[in-house]
C-alpha cells in the first residue's frame, strides 16, 4: 500500500505545507481598540493617569495660572513625600495587608531628626536616625503581624498611636527649626526647571521599588504571598519573612519621607499628619493596586499621588473652601474603588 493511501508521512519533506495565514480582517485593529477602550477593567488600571490628565486640563482651562512654572514646581514638591508613602503602602498592600501607621512613623522620623540636630549631630547622622527609627517601627509591625499573628489593622493602628505619642514625648510637643543649606538646596533647586531634588529622590525611590517588586525574586515572593499565602508556602516561600520585610520597607521609606518633610518645612512638626496616611491609601487604590493582594503597580500609585496633589491644589487655587477638599478626595477614591470591581 502506498504511503499516500495510508496517510502516513513519507519523510520530513512529505509534510503538507502549512496554510498561508489569512489576511487581517478589515477594521480589525480599530475594533480591537474600541473593545479595549470600552473595557471597564482597562479604565480601572489606568484611572489614575486618565484622571490626572483630565484634572490638569480642567484646572488649566479654568485658571491659566494653574500651569505656571511656579505652581507646577510647588505641586511636584508637595507630592514628593506622598509618592514615597504611596510606594511604601503598595508593598504592604501587595501582601493583602495595610499599614495605618505610616504618617505617625514619618512624624517619629521627623522628630528624631530634629532632636539629633538639636543635639549638634551632623545632618547625615540626623537623616540616618530618622530612617533607623522608621525601620525599627516597621520591623515591630512586621513581627507582630507575621509572628504574633495579630491582625495588621490592629497592629498598625496601635503603632499609629504609639509612634505619635513617642514623637510628642521626645520633642516635648515643640518643633525644632532646622536651618541647613543642604535642605534648602534639595527643596528649592533641581536638575531641571520645576523639578527639585526632593522630587528626584521620590522618583528614584519609585524606580527602585519597581525594580524590586517586578524584577527580583523577593518581588515575586511578595506578590505570591498576597495572591495566595497557602500556595506560596507550599512552594517554599517564607510568607512570614516576606511580611516582616514589607513592613520594614514601609517604615524605612517613611523615614526617607521624613527628610523631605523637613526639607520643605524647615522645621520638625511633632504632630502626625493623618492626611498623608489617608492619601497614601487613596493613591494606592487610585493606582489600581488590589487591596486583596497579589496585584500591584508602582507607576499607578505614583500617578495616584500626583492626581490627589493636583486635585487639592486646583481646588485651592479656585478658591474652594478647605472643608470641601476631603469630600472631593473621598468621591474620587470611591469612584476608583468602583472601577476596581471590574479588574480582571
Amino acid at each position: 500500500m502506498s504511503t499516500a493511501a495510508t496517510g502516513s508521512p513519507a519523510g520530513p519533506t512529505a509534510s503538507p505545507a502549512s496554510p498561508a495565514p489569512a489576511p487581517p480582517a478589515s477594521g480589525g485593529a480599530g475594533r480591537a481598540v474600541v473593545t479595549r477602550l470600552t473595557d471597564v477593567g482597562f479604565w480601572a488600571d489606568w484611572a489614575a493617569l486618565v484622571g490626572l490628565v483630565a484634572l490638569v486640563v480642567l484646572f488649566g482651562v479654568l485658571d491659566p495660572g494653574f500651569l505656571s512654572s511656579g505652581n507646577v514646581a510647588g505641586m511636584l514638591s508637595a507630592a514628593a513625600a506622598l509618592i514615597i508613602l504611596a510606594v511604601a503602602q503598595t508593598f504592604v498592600v501587595a501582601t493583602a495587608g495595610i499599614d495605618l501607621s505610616l504618617s505617625s512613623v514619618l512624624t517619629l522620623g521627623v522628630v528624631v531628626l530634629g532632636q539629633l540636630y538639636l543635639a549638634g549631630q551632623s545632618l547625615w547622622v540626623c537623616f540616618a536616625g530618622a530612617v533607623l527609627a522608621g525601620l525599627l517601627a516597621g520591623l515591630v509591625n512586621g513581627f507582630l503581624v507575621a509572628k504574633a499573628k495579630v491582625t495588621d489593622f490592629v497592629v498598625t493602628l496601635g503603632m499609629l498611636s504609639a509612634a505619635s505619642g513617642l514623637a510628642l514625648v521626645l520633642s516635648d510637643a515643640q518643633p525644632v527649626t532646622v536651618t541647613e543649606g543642604f535642605l534648602f538646596t534639595i527643596a528649592l533647586d533641581g536638575p531641571v526647571e520645576m523639578v527639585s531634588w526632593i522630587v528626584v529622590i521620590a522618583l528614584v525611590v519609585a524606580v527602585l521599588a519597581h525594580v524590586v517588586l517586578f524584577h527580583t525574586r523577593f518581588g515575586t515572593h511578595v506578590l505570591a504571598t498576597g495572591g495566595s499565602p497557602e500556595a506560596a508556602t507550599a512552594t517554599g516561600i517564607s510568607t512570614a519573612r516576606v511580611k516582616i520585610a514589607v513592613y520594614a520597607i514601609a517604615g524605612l521609606l517613611a523615614g526617607v519621607a521624613a527628610l523631605i518633610i523637613v526639607a520643605r518645612l524647615g522645621s520638625t512638626p511633632p504632630a502626625a499628619n493623618t492626611t498623608l496616611l489617608l492619601n497614601s491609601v487613596a493613591a494606592v487604590v487610585l493606582g489600581g493596586v488590589s487591596l486583596f493582594g497579589g496585584k500591584a503597580s508602582i507607576l499607578g500609585p505614583v500617578f495616584g499621588a500626583l492626581l490627589l496633589t493636583v486635585l487639592l491644589n486646583g481646588l485651592t487655587t479656585m478658591g474652594v473652601s478647605a472643608h470641601y477638599q476631603p469630600l472631593s478626595v473621598g468621591v474620587v477614591v470611591v469612584a476608583a474603588a468602583f472601577l476596581m470591581r471590574f479588574q480582571k
